[in-house]
């Protein structure tokens, strides 16, 4: 059973940078894919960004391309979500997810184990 915990979130303006961070525990963290999955109020959640269990491969949403970076560090078991020229469409709860997955995912429903989320507020 992993444990995951999210840091990193608070409100920001427009143009804004943030840092998201999570620390698992309870299992073997390189085994498992990790993700960054979002949720905006009366909306589905949305897959936002993914990497690899050896951190080689990444995944993104078109909507954040260029402005997230996703980040893992076995040794720390952490993974962390790096964002710049933040939008107010970037409003949403943020969740960070792990994968009994080979491959990378970007589909919420297939993530094993989820933190409660941070809260990342973007204002205009």
């Amino acid at each position: 059973q992993v444990q995951l915990v999210e840091s990193g979130g608070g409100l920001v303006q427009a143009g804004g940078s943030l840092r998201l961070s999570c620390a698992a525990s309870g299992g073997t963290f390189s085994t498992y894919v990790m993700g960054w999955v979002r949720q905006a109020p009366g909306k589905e959640r949305e897959f936002v960004s993914a990497i690899s269990r050896g951190g080689t491969g990444t995944r993104y949403a078109d909507s954040v391309k260029v402005r997230f970076t996703i980040a893992r560090d076995n040794a720390e078991n952490t993974v962390s979500l790096q964002m710049i020229s933040l939008k107010p469409e970037d409003t949403a709860v943020y969740f960070c997810a792990a994968a009994s997955a080979a491959i990378v995912t970007t589909t919420p429903m297939l993530y094993d184990y989820w933190g409660k989320g941070t809260q990342v507020t973007v204002s205009s």
